[in-house]
């Protein structure tokens, strides 16, 4: 067939396109092609924009801010809230600017900072109005601090990855980021003001953990941290919540400079509705890490160039000189242990879950005690992991995400946990493989305090609100590394007080010339740390819940069994399974007890699934001598701790505290 010179057979008797020449300005020809004839047009419209950031604009659609899910028959606002009037996009913004600005105004100056919400780089309108210069105007209140508002995890994600060193997804979709020197948190660097409306209430001298610092002091630093927060061309601002209960939550603020922290904080607070945070408005409590930059430490009261500063006063806290990011969720903690218990309410430092049947145990335990593992229960719904209330409504928890450990961690061992670290969550300081990012959860290069921050809907069995009704079971847990306390004891209310202010465990010392120790520690309500008033205060509280309520307290050792670390073996978590179920399932309540030598506890005959043996601690003993020295060696280190809190009077008289030192151990 011969070609007609366009590359089409001469022969062809269907054409698709006819082609034309015409002769241009420049003396060029112009083919125009014209199509004649076509079985159907897929042609696709071509996108109206005019430049590629109108193209961009339209890949981002409009969305309601992250939030944490509620159920419907559960609503998450108090019920007496009056309805919302209409609010305009542009009021909102311009109503939560304003609040913001507020909360980043230094004292000296008569407003706060010029903010406009989004981030940096983008195209915008200018501002409507500007404040005009003053004679004593300051470079920083001419500049436009950008604001990050509650931005959701894809955001924090793409800001971290872009200006934060240290960054990275890892393979499960985890953003890995790193704390910076800081690892773990400062607790001789933490201050709390005394001041005139919270001096009396709070707990202070030998055995406290509240460091005192004045006023003035204070407010040095917060001048600090909000002229270094205000010198940035951006700042994170996340306003949430904390406690489920909504006639209890806090509203609080942080402010940071830093993803990391934002996501951290979006994470592990409860993240408000679009409705809540319409009426959001003045929070109750604000933050200001300045994490990045450190406090003067020739201001007084510093001990280094770290400083974190809590004025409840002011209700507000300072972070200078640590990017960990714990510090911020314990500060909070400190916050609703003052808060809560003015309201009549017991913040603890305890696991929570609840069984098919509506009963609640909380699960008190330090660190190695296994109070994470025992309170996760695939047959029982987690309320929470870790900071939880006690009110008349019941019990709830106070955040709205988990703070895990992640050293060692396996799928096998812990697959709750594993899976949820996915999108989402924060991995502190791990180690990962560089090319895969397969993170390597035994390394401790970086720390052996890596950690995993995630919101609580990651965990499978989750009650949604984390809410249920008061306790039917306060569990004690405690490693006994000495091996003479029983696997399972009820305790008196007067007990419960003891063990509870005394909150023991014990930990296994290194090696000294071939000779392992195991070393008591003590920690006042199972979070010393962290407690604003004196333990009695707590400890009197949780009697008086667990007596109008009917909740029973058990003293579980998790430790050793037939003698001390290294001549005894560890408890079976088999046992310890059995025991926990016999409590939930209340066969306990009915089991015959006998009292056992100096501690006075009482102790279970019969457990099903635990042989006889092991629950009497001195019959799993060969060397009965040495059981009775060792046993009154622990009970010596109990009355030693307890002295601190010995001459602490309640309403002006010490009966309680005596009737609590008489239930202690009692050494002939």
């Amino acid at each position: 067939m011969a070609s007609n010179g366009n590359g089409i057979g001469s022969g062809h008797e269907v054409h698709d396109f006819e082609f034309m020449s015409t002769v241009v300005p420049n003396g060029l020809s112009k083919i125009n092609t014209k199509p004649v004839e076509m079985c159907k047009d897929d042609t696709t419209a071509p996108v109206k924009v005019t430049n590629i950031e109108q193209l961009h604009a339209l890949q981002r659609k409009k969305a309601s801010a992250p939030t944490t899910p509620r159920t419907a028959t559960n609503p998450s606002t108090p019920k007496s809230m009056t309805p919302r009037s209409y609010v305009s996009e542009e009021d909102l913004h311009k109503q939560q600017m304003q609040s913001v600005s507020a909360s980043l105004a230094s004292l000296t100056r008569d407003q706060g900072p010029q903010v406009i919400k989004g981030e940096p780089g983008r195209k915008r309108s200018p501002p409507k109005s500007v404040v005009a210069p003053r004679i004593d105007i300051s470079d920083s209140a001419l500049k436009f601090t950008h604001v990050l508002y509650n931005l959701s995890p894809s955001e924090l994600y793409e800001q971290a990855i872009k200006f934060e060193k240290g960054s990275f997804i890892t393979s499960t979709g985890a953003l890995a980021t790193l704390s910076g020197a800081k690892t773990g948190r400062s607790p001789k660097d933490k201050r709390v003001v005394k001041e005139e409306t919270s001096k009396h209430d709070l707990w202070w001298g030998k055995g406290s953990p509240n460091i005192e610092m004045d006023e003035e002091t204070f407010l040095v630093n917060r001048e600090r941290a909000v002229d270094y927060l205000n010198s940035l061309e951006k700042v994170f601002v996340n306003d949430q919540f904390l406690n489920w209960d909504p006639e209890n939550r806090i509203k609080v603020r942080i402010i940071s400079a830093r993803a990391y922290h934002s996501l951290f904080m979006h994470n592990m607070c409860i993240r408000p509705t679009p409705e809540e945070l319409e009426d959001f408005g003045t929070p109750d409590f604000t933050i200001y890490n300045a994490g990045q930059f450190p406090c003067n430490r020739y201001t007084h009261y510093m001990s280094s160039s770290t400083s974190i500063d809590l004025n409840l006063k002011r209700k507000e806290m300072v972070i200078l000189g640590t990017q960990y990011a714990g510090e911020m969720k314990k500060g909070l903690f400190s916050l609703m242990h003052y808060l809560m218990p003015k309201r009549g309410i017991l913040s603890l430092h305890s696991g929570c879950n609840m069984g098919k049947a509506g009963d609640v145990a909380l699960f008190f335990g330090l660190s190695g005690t296994g109070k994470t593992t025992l309170s996760t229960d695939q047959n029982r719904q987690l309320i929470g992991d870790d900071e939880h209330c006690w009110s008349d409504n019941g019990v709830s928890n106070i955040e709205g995400g988990c703070y895990a450990k992640c050293i060692d961690l396996s799928a096998e061992k812990e697959p709750e946990i594993w899976n949820a670290i996915k999108f989402g969550t924060v991995l502190e300081n791990v180690v990962f493989e560089e090319h895969y990012r397969e993170v390597d959860y035994t390394d401790k290069s970086v720390t052996e305090n890596t950690r995993a921050a995630y919101p609580i809907e990651f965990i499978p069995n989750v009650r949604l609100p984390c809410v249920g009704p008061h306790p039917k079971n306060v569990i004690l847990l405690a490693c006994d590394a000495f091996g003479v306390l029983p696997p399972v004891s009820r305790l008196t209310h007067a007990q419960t007080m003891y063990h509870f202010i005394s909150g023991y465990t014990a930990l296994v010392a290194g090696t000294v010339d071939g000779v392992k120790e195991p070393t008591a520690t003590f920690s006042a309500c199972f979070g010393a740390a962290f407690i604003m008033m004196h333990p009695t205060k707590y400890a009197a509280m949780l009697a008086e819940k667990m007596e109008r309520y009917g909740a029973t307290a058990w003293l579980v050792n998790t430790g050793w069994t037939g003698g001390s670390y290294g001549v005894g073996s560890r408890m079976k978590l088999a046992y310890t399974r059995k025991i926990i179920d016999a409590i939930h399932d209340g066969s306990l309540l009915n089991a015959k007890y006998v009292q056992t030598p100096i501690f006075n506890l009482s102790v279970p005959t019969e457990v099903n699934g635990v042989p006889s043996e092991v629950l009497e601690p001195q019959n799993a003993w060969s060397d009965k001598k040495l059981y009775n020295k060792t046993l009154k060696k622990l009970a010596g280190l109990f009355q030693k701790n307890f002295e601190v809190y010995a001459d602490y009077k309640v309403g002006g008289d010490n009966n309680l505290t005596q009737k609590i030192l008489e239930a202690g151990p009692v050494l002939q």
